[in-house]
């Protein structure tokens, strides 16, 4: 609420002239900070926190009759992708040791690049676009997190249409990434 202040008027005493007082305004903003308190928690009660992210993996379901049953994929149509340390990529056709190994980093000249590639290869081989590049990832003690999920970006972004997670490394593979300067 707003109050004026009308004390001391100007009339004239004794024939002087008395000035006159300036009045005086108060503003009571009781009433404002309310109002401010009330918009807070109105925004803060309606306001949708950030959504935590999550990717979503789908996992096989465990076949207890048959637990050796496995998926045979031909041997042409895997590239093995090891993660190492540093960013640093080792990869590698079909099966260890008979095809050289490759070192590429992330990125649309990178690790993508050789997806697209590898992926039209065995598209045009096999001539059915379901039965494309399958992708195995190996993740080392070396890797992070961060390069995994990058890994999965790429495949997405590369529209490579099967991959596989291996969390076990043979130390043939091991020595590869020494090799390569990729286990450090």
């Amino acid at each position: 609420m707003a109050e004026l202040d009308t004390s001391g008027g100007g009339n004239k005493k004794g024939g002087k002239k008395v000035r006159s007082k300036k009045m005086s305004t108060r503003v009571d903003l009781t009433a404002m900070v309310d109002l401010a308190f009330l918009l807070i928690t109105f925004f803060m009660l309606t306001t949708t926190l950030a959504k935590p992210q999550a990717m979503d993996m789908f996992m096989p379901d465990k076949n207890d009759k048959n637990p050796d049953q496995q998926l045979d994929v031909k041997a042409s149509r895997t590239m093995t992708l090891l993660l190492g340390s540093n960013n640093k990529i080792v990869w590698y056709m079909g099966v260890a040791g008979d095809n050289p190994p490759n070192v590429d980093n992330f990125g649309k000249d990178g690790i993508r690049k050789s997806f697209i590639e590898a992926n039209q290869k065995v598209v045009a081989t096999t001539g059915d676009p379901k039965k494309g590049l399958m992708v195995i990832i190996k993740p080392t003690d070396k890797s992070n997190y961060k390069n995994f999920v990058d890994i999965l970006d790429e495949l997405k972004i590369a529209e490579v249409p099967s991959y596989g997670i291996v969390p076990k490394i043979e130390p043939a593979e091991i020595n590869l990434l020494k090799d390569n300067g990729a286990y450090q």
